[in-house]
């Protein structure tokens, strides 16, 4: 009878909401409420009303979930799991240690979640199953719950970790990481940690990547889910590896597997991308001609399209040109840095049009590779033409920039020292007299008026050279104005 009610217990657990309602409906039980409160509900019900009816119903669900297995062990060990899994039911470990739930009771055997797939990454390549998506199970009403999965790696997985080489110090390039995901059996699942996520193995805490800073106001942080590794914290022996999951229980489910990996870097992917996906030139131009096409229905007809010689991502000439094949623009970033960036912050999105980008879907222009070998570094842009040529933009700038010149109005340069020049006279001068008794006179001319001469100078050296020549200049013209000083007071010539 123990054995029995431990069978119809532990099926219950796997039971999903809608066969926990056919039950809870089937003895006449409320079945409204979340799961976990449902699953506690039935699990009451079969402890408190224990009968060879509730148990036939109980077989009947789980037989319909579950058609080809005939008890619970048989369903928590399904075909093609590896061996080590299945030390999940098998360890005496872990059943001593749940010994305390339900009235001695053993805890849960995490149950493997087969529908589950997790979404291929483009910087790991599956090596070996070490533990299948398995479905988180929470044990109580307790918001952060411990879940542990056990596994074992074979002699050949270890010297295949042994024998890795190192990517950078202390990281190889064969690693053990575990993935989290939504249990969900539609499509396929990325990477998710469930919230107040922390993983110990073998008694040690390993590291989980953080969260990333926003530069944005009001914008939270971001975690980034990616795998985590476990590999320094493993047993490389047949001895039994233990990892707890610690993890928020907030109605959402989640699962966890285990997988022995192989490590690319951007390096690597670089390599994959140039040998496997490079559109031809010829391809190219007859992209851009379609775009370029008559088109006898729209009122607007292109001529050309602008395409910048400029990376989105690092604002740097272009080194490797890269786009999406499934993206509609011909604007190309770079392929090395945006696998960088990728490596250490995987978002896998286009920098031109924010629209999904994965690794599948990248390719090299062919066409526009040719251009930027053909082109000097100072050209940042070019035009393709409906012909599926292209020209550059530098002629146009520099027109422009003749064009600028040509606009500015050219003045003479006026030389203010010749008299012919400025349409006057030059200036009279009667305070600077040479060596002879007539004015100096400069190499352009003009008369030499000393600006440093005050009253008392004047009276010292004023003579009849200077009255002489005020006589002369009567008969023709009135007497000039004096000021202070004996100079012309309306015009002064400077050199």
């Amino acid at each position: 009878m123990a054995a029995e009610l431990v069978e119809a217990m532990n099926m219950v657990k796997s039971f999903r909401v809608s066969d926990l309602q056919t039950l809870l409906a089937s003895m006449g039980r409320s079945k409204s409420g979340l799961k976990q409160d449902l699953v506690g509900r039935a699990l009451r019900l079969v402890q408190t009303e224990y009968s060879p009816e509730l148990l036939k119903n109980v077989r009947q669900l789980y037989e319909s979930r579950f058609p080809k297995t005939s008890g619970w062990l048989a369903a928590r060990r399904p075909e093609g799991i590896p061996v080590a899994y299945s030390s999940l039911s098998s360890s005496p470990t872990a059943t001593s240690q749940g010994a305390d739930y339900l009235n001695g009771i053993s805890k849960p055997i995490p149950t493997p979640a087969a529908e589950v797939k997790l979404v291929p990454l483009p910087f790991y390549q599956t090596l070996e199953t070490l533990l299948p998506p398995t479905e988180l199970i929470d044990v109580n009403s307790e918001k952060l719950q411990d879940s542990q999965c056990i596994f074992e790696l074979t002699p050949n997985q270890a010297d295949q970790i042994r024998n890795a080489s190192e990517l950078r110090p202390g990281i190889r390039s064969i690693q053990v990481v575990l993935r989290l995901c939504y249990t969900d059996s539609i499509g396929v699942q990325e990477d998710q940690y469930p919230p107040n996520i922390a993983v110990k193995v073998n008694q040690s805490y390993c590291h989980v990547p953080g969260y990333y800073p926003s530069n944005k106001p009001g914008v939270e942080p971001r975690r980034p889910c990616r795998p985590v590794n476990i590999t320094p914290w493993l047993h490389l022996s047949n001895v039994t590896n233990r990892v707890t999951v610690t993890w928020g229980n907030f109605g959402k489910r989640y699962s966890v597997a285990v997988y022995l990996v192989r490590v690319f870097t951007a390096a690597d992917l670089f390599s994959q991308l140039k040998l496997c996906s490079v559109e031809s030139a010829e391809r190219c131009r007859e992209r851009i001609q379609d775009k370029l096409r008559f088109d006898p229905e729209s009122e607007i007809a292109t001529t050309g399209l602008r395409v910048s010689l400029i990376c989105p991502l690092v604002k740097m000439r272009l080194g490797v040109p890269c786009r999406v094949l499934t993206c509609a623009h011909l604007q190309c970033f770079d392929a090395v840095f945006f696998l960088q960036m990728n490596e250490k912050k995987p978002t896998w999105t286009c920098p031109v049009c924010d629209k999904p980008a994965p690794f599948e879907l990248l390719t090299i222009d062919g066409l526009l590779s040719e251009i930027l070998k053909e082109t000097s570094e100072d050209i940042e842009e070019i035009e393709y033409l409906t012909d599926g040529s292209w020209r550059p933009i530098r002629d146009d700038k520099e027109r422009d920039r003749e064009r600028e010149r040509s606009n500015t109005p050219e003045y003479p340069v006026v030389d203010i020292c010749i008299p012919e020049a400025n349409g006057h006279s030059p200036a009279h001068s009667s305070t600077s007299v040479g060596m002879a008794g007539g004015p100096a006179v400069a190499p352009g001319g003009g008369a030499v008026v000393d600006l440093t001469l005050d009253s008392s100078s004047e009276e010292e050296g004023g003579g009849a050279g200077g009255d002489s020549e005020d006589t002369e200049d009567s008969a023709d013209s009135p007497a000039p104005k004096r000021g202070r000083y004996n100079y012309d007071k309306d015009l002064v010539t400077a050199y």
